[in-house]
């Protein structure tokens, strides 16, 4: 993945940590050189953390999460209004679930239910039909 405000390509650092830094921009994730973090204000383009308001966030399966203090975000589609935000555990912030559901209306058998659909779409996508079928 290039970096997305010049578009250089990363190269494996020759030891040690990577000196490019990961976030998320308009619910993508993307990758900053290090020449554009010393050029430009590069945590100022990325997007923030709603509950700490940290920039260091990743994407994953379609939720973003923070890496400061685990809030996780579900992909828009699962957000039902103001109850998008997930703080570490599972738990929306305030207390806990009525009935076992989760935010966006699905249960917890249904959000496995739809995780395992895919994560299965995801391997025929990289490892073809074969693959998947068995």
């Amino acid at each position: 993945m290039p970096c997305y405000r010049c578009g250089a390509r990363q190269t494996d650092p020759g030891r040690g940590q990577s000196p490019w830094r990961r976030g998320v921009r308009r619910d993508c994730q993307v990758l900053v050189c290090p020449d554009c973090q010393v050029a430009h204000d590069w945590a100022g383009d990325l997007d923030r953390c709603p509950r700490c308001g940290s920039v260091h966030l990743v994407r994953r399966l379609g939720e973003v999460e923070c890496r400061d203090c685990e809030t996780v975000v579900p992909p828009p589609a699962a957000q039902d209004g103001a109850a998008g935000l997930i703080a570490p555990g599972g738990v929306p912030p305030g207390g806990s679930v009525p009935g076992g559901s989760v935010p966006g209306g699905l249960s917890r058998s249904g959000q496995a239910a739809r995780l395992s659909e895919e994560v299965a779409l995801a391997l025929e996508r990289v490892l073809g039909r074969s693959a998947v079928r068995g």
